[in-house]
């Protein structure tokens, strides 16, 4: 059998703390217990949102 090493590592411990990061940070600005829920779903999604305002910056 063939030895396969798994090289996306890295990328899921910087989303890993990317994802801490933001809920820290959404769950600490909400002001209701339902807006901090809407916080930590947020929170999982954050890559989408990163992208987004990049793009829109960037003026793409």
């Amino acid at each position: 059998m063939k030895n396969e090493m798994q090289k996306n590592a890295p990328s899921g411990a910087i989303y890993g703390l990317g994802f801490i990061g933001a809920v820290v940070y959404y769950i600490s600005t909400a002001s209701g217990f339902w807006i901090g829920v809407l916080g930590f779903l947020k929170a999982i999604v954050w890559p989408a949102f990163l992208v987004y305002e990049a793009f829109k910056n960037l003026g793409m």
